[in-house]
């Protein structure tokens, strides 16, 4: 089988483009050199999580790096990175850069994608040009089908797993997790399930697997007995937590564990390989998905992030009661499900129409072009009702015509684990259209990109991402969007980059 081939692309255009030796702008990457967290006390910066290490994305187009015309990487439909970078800015400071991932910033706002009928994935691609010659925008939007009622869906076995500790007194964190958690309950169904672990300096299993099925009111004593205690165990309720996942596991249901946390381990077990190794086993072994939500000015979201990404989920942050009604009264019980598993995503760029091209993000997700197709390289997993979308900056070269991109995404059907794929292509004709004039939603998606390329940079305005503006047309772009779109997320996108603008200033 010849494995790597796109469809309608050729092989033998990838081995010319081997051949040619072009160099390519490769995506914009992260280091372990920097300087901790305290190093910065003065620069009016978010603190990174202790223990982290600061980056400094530079230009990405200056690290010309990839010797191929294929960018292969993992679905990710997390969002932390946004929440907790608008979190910051309202608390009045800029976000450290190595906590912003532009892709969980495209990821956070509404698509206008096609869905498919059953499970699986649609592929659109489209783009714009910028303002920077032969500089285009190209958009791969992957979209699953819509959320399916309630009474529709498998039953849910969630494992609930609390962080108790101290810093989860403070206003905002515990508190809104116990509000969200009774509301939630009274939405999910009499067959769901629910067990819930607590962790502090030690972890407790506070309520086994529960049918809600008459037992509603177990669920909520439970809840409401929750009270912050003492250091932060997280190793200890990562364990306690998937153990109690484990002895109530359901054959047939959508088996979870929802981790809520800071995510700040500073007793027992604080090495992020252990506690990674426990969700690895557990997800392989029973098929255990976790959900991360991270709440608290002071978050840990690398190691939230990891948490997830091992455990074949996702990530969300929550800082206020709207944020907090989203995730767990709408996206939870909605989204119990999963349509896909191991999903990845390739886009193969035409080397007779495109000179140069790079990712927008997706630093951590990554996968080597020759594992596209090997089903046993782990990718992401996916539920009804999202859209993941991926932004590449692509310079063309001078009179292209003709064929651009072959975007392909392939996941596994999430109960027979049988292999799927489709495809979308792109033309350079579709990039007749100016980034301002293409739609409202293809708009939202470069301002959100480019804000996160702001945040990136430490050189004020200087980003790496072409065409982008500097903060104050950025400001004046998401207020014009925020009226055209009727969106109350892009209104609330316009207010963070107008506090960016303000600090920056």
């Amino acid at each position: 089988m010849e494995r790597y081939r796109i469809r309608r692309l050729r092989v033998a255009l990838l081995a010319v483009t081997a051949a040619s030796g072009l160099l390519l702008t490769g995506c914009s990457g992260t280091d372990d050199g920097g300087s901790n967290a305290s190093d910065r006390s003065g620069s009016g910066l978010a603190p990174a999580p202790r223990g982290e290490q600061h980056t400094t994305p530079g230009d990405s187009r200056e690290e010309a790096t990839s010797p191929d015309y294929l960018s292969t990487f993992a679905l990710d439909v997390d969002t932390a990175s946004y929440g907790y970078a608008r979190r910051t800015l309202a608390d009045g400071r800029l976000p450290d850069p190595s906590t912003v991932r532009p892709e969980e910033f495209v990821n956070s706002f509404r698509q206008d994608y096609d869905r498919p009928d059953g499970n699986g994935f649609t592929v659109t691609v489209d783009g714009a040009r910028t303002t920077e010659d032969d500089w285009s925008l190209v958009r791969v939007g992957l979209a699953t089908r819509g959320a399916e009622d309630a009474d529709d869906r498998p039953p849910a076995a969630l494992t609930f797993v609390i962080d108790i500790s101290g810093s989860m007194g403070e206003p905002g964190r515990l508190d809104l997790a116990k509000d969200s958690l009774d509301t939630m309950t009274d939405q999910l169904r009499d067959d769901d399930s629910v067990a819930i672990v607590t962790f502090s300096d030690e972890a407790e299993r506070v309520l086994p697997m529960t049918r809600l099925d008459g037992h509603r009111d177990d669920v909520h004593d439970a809840i409401d007995s929750l009270e912050p205690t003492d250091s932060t165990n997280l190793g200890a309720g990562v364990e306690t937590g998937y153990e109690t996942a484990e002895d109530g596991l359901r054959d047939g249901a959508t088996n979870r564990v929802v981790l809520i946390s800071d995510a700040l381990a500073n007793t027992g077990d604080t090495d992020s390989e252990t506690i990674l190794e426990r969700i690895a086993s557990e997800r392989r072994e029973h098929g255990i998905t976790l959900f991360g939500v991270g709440v608290g000015s002071d978050y840990g979201d690398e190691l939230m992030e990891e948490l997830a990404d091992k455990g074949d989920g996702h990530t969300a942050y929550v800082s206020d009661d709207e944020d907090a009604r989203k995730v767990f009264v709408e996206q939870l019980p909605r989204n119990i499900d999963l349509t896909a598993r191991d999903a990845k995503a390739q886009v193969a760029f035409d080397p007779e129409t495109v000179r140069e091209f790079r990712l927008v993000g997706y630093d951590d997700r990554k996968v080597a072009d020759d594992d596209f197709r090997d089903d046993s390289v782990d990718g992401g997993e996916v539920g009804p009702g999202h859209t993941v979308t991926a932004l590449y900056a692509v310079r063309t070269k001078e009179g292209a015509d003709g064929h651009l991109a072959t975007a392909s995404v392939r996941w596994l059907d999430p109960e027979t684990r049988d292999p799927h794929e489709e495809s979308g292509q792109l033309e350079t004709d579709a990039l007749d259209t100016s980034v301002h004039r293409a739609s409202s939603r293809f708009q939202v998606t470069a301002l959100a990109a480019c804000f996160a390329d702001t945040l990136r940079s430490t050189d004020g305005d200087r980003t790496s991402l072409p065409g982008c503006a500097p903060l104050s047309e950025l400001s004046e772009q998401a207020r014009d969007l925020a009226r055209t779109t009727e969106d109350e997320d892009v209104s609330h996108l316009a207010d963070a980059i107008g506090e960016a603008r303000r600090l920056r200033d």
